[in-house]
């Protein structure tokens, strides 16, 4: 397992729209995971919730044969602008998660989804907050990855998923190996606190997610293989 100190991380001119998340810690720390991955020009990855592209662009500069899928139009003209600025080439389409990609799998899937536990009773359908807030527990999405990873990899492929240490990284760990993935933690982060986070803390201490003391957010980077 790899520990780090990160600085926000992402190329510095992607284009990103009003409502689109903006490249942050969480980004790092994914884009460090994926470079330890054996990445060929006959790896197709898969990003979930690709936002402006910047994984997904990475994976391509790689030389990886790139599908990226977002659920926001926003975000999927960004990344399609943002792959024409790189003269990368990515395969962009619009989708709930893995309604994009029925039927097809991947040598590797990498996801960067919304994770924030939220006070509010529903997800947001629309604005900035539809890019990080993940129902009260924070796993609405990545629950729908775990439950999806098989079939997304093929044998002997690769998940990279990262998320808050605020919605259970044991639970991620134990709900992929129920799938019958070999999963572990690879990468862990600390990071201060950002303005949502800070906004939500009263809530979050009464849910028992955070202390009242706390001024820094543990970032996990689950790897699950398909054996």
């Amino acid at each position: 397992m790899v520990a780090q100190t990160l600085m926000p991380a992402g190329p510095a001119l992607l284009l990103r729209p009003p409502g689109v998340y903006a490249p942050q810690w969480d980004t790092g720390l994914l884009t460090r995971a994926l470079y330890r991955e054996e990445i060929t020009s006959g790896t197709d990855v898969l990003d979930l919730g690709t936002g402006t592209g910047a994984v997904a662009l990475q994976a391509a500069l790689l030389g990886a044969r790139v599908t990226a899928v977002d659920i926001s139009r926003r975000a999927v003209f960004a990344t399609r602008v943002n792959a024409l600025l790189a003269r990368q080439r990515l395969r962009v389409r619009r989708g709930d998660l893995t309604s994009a990609v029925t039927g097809q799998s991947y040598d590797l899937v990498v996801s960067n989804p919304p994770y924030v536990p939220s006070p509010a009773d529903r997800l947001p359908r629309r604005g900035a907050a539809r890019a990080w807030d993940a129902g009260s527990d924070g796993r609405a999405f990545v629950d729908r990855i775990c439950g999806a990873a098989p079939t997304l990899l093929r044998p002997g492929g690769v998940l990279l998923i990262v998320h808050s240490g605020l919605c259970g990284p044991d639970t991620t760990l134990r709900r992929l190996t129920e799938r019958g993935l070999r999963a572990s933690i690879t990468d862990r982060a600390l990071v201060p606190h950002g303005p949502v986070l800070r906004s939500r803390m009263p809530w979050l201490v009464r849910q028992g997610l955070a202390g009242a003391d706390d001024s820094r957010e543990e970032l996990v980077v689950v790897r699950a293989e398909r054996r």
